[in-house]
């Protein structure tokens, strides 16, 4: 009974359980975050372009036997547009600023040319070295 209360402890003590409890609260913090952008943003606009933000209300009764193909079409549109802010505002971000660190380029700060008294004063100590 120690050795299963010890390995309990050792298992629920691990950096890696709290690094995936963080990673866990941060992403139900970022997926009400994206929700909401469905939500409130895109899906009025969907609403402006076809006359409701929702296709609940479609349905096909066939004897007595409600269909609601209407909530399928909703969640789906939802769907594709989670899935495009997550692509659209995260992931094409977060490949672009990869790309730029493997290229070597830096997006705090650009490269400047060496000011030219700085290459003479190095010119004058390689000469004066020799």
């Amino acid at each position: 009974m120690t050795a299963l209360l010890k390995e309990f402890r050792d298992f629920a003590l691990k950096g890696n359980l709290i690094e995936l409890g963080t990673a866990l609260v941060l992403a139900l913090a970022f997926k009400q975050l994206v929700t909401s952008m469905v939500d409130h943003i895109l899906m009025p606009i969907v609403g402006i372009l076809f006359g409701e933000p929702s296709f609940d209300s479609l349905t096909w009764t066939i004897n007595d036997s409600e269909i609601l193909y209407g909530s399928f079409i909703t969640n789906s549109v939802d769907f594709i547009l989670v899935a495009a802010a997550i692509f659209f505002f995260v992931v094409r971000p977060y490949n672009t600023i990869m790309e730029r660190r493997r290229s070597g380029e830096s997006d705090d700060e650009e490269e400047t040319p060496e000011p030219e008294e700085i290459t003479l004063l190095k010119q004058l100590v390689e000469n004066t070295s020799k």
